[in-house]
């Protein structure tokens, strides 16, 4: 049984810890922080999720297993690394795109934000199946 303060706390310390972990998820590039960081913060808010609501809550919460986002994010990590070959340079040689928009600004499309996307998604998942399997495990 958890307490009431952490259960009714719980909602926005995980919505700011999943905002937080964004921001340093794109914030990365160019200064501390990155893909692992930002997964580690986003697994740490899953997991408190999980200590006031139990293991339950955090399936629902995350909608697909989280093997399955470790999966995509390796699939993004890869794709980003193989982006190079397509120029022949070497494995996770970084490409930048810059697509016009109509308001005539320029929007950098990177793979190395890709990376960091794939990165995030493969800590949050692993981490969390992790936990979930030892919450699941502590309970019988």
């Amino acid at each position: 049984m958890t307490s009431l303060i952490l259960r009714t706390a719980t909602p926005l310390l995980v919505s700011l810890m999943i905002v937080y972990s964004i921001f340093v998820l794109f914030r990365g590039h160019n200064e501390p922080g990155g893909g692992f960081i930002g997964g580690l913060i986003a697994a740490s808010a899953f997991c408190v999720l999980g200590i006031s609501s139990g293991p339950q809550a955090v399936r629902s919460a995350l909608r697909v297993p989280p093997m399955s986002l470790a999966g995509t994010g390796l699939f993004f990590a890869g794709i980003s690394g193989l982006v190079a070959a397509l120029f022949e340079q070497p494995f996770l040689t970084g490409k930048w795109y810059f697509p016009e928009t109509e308001l005539d600004m320029k929007i950098p499309i990177a793979t190395p934000v890709l990376f960091d996307i794939g990165v995030w998604l493969v800590v949050v998942g692993t981490i969390v199946a992790i936990t979930l399997v030892l919450a699941e495990w502590g309970n019988n």
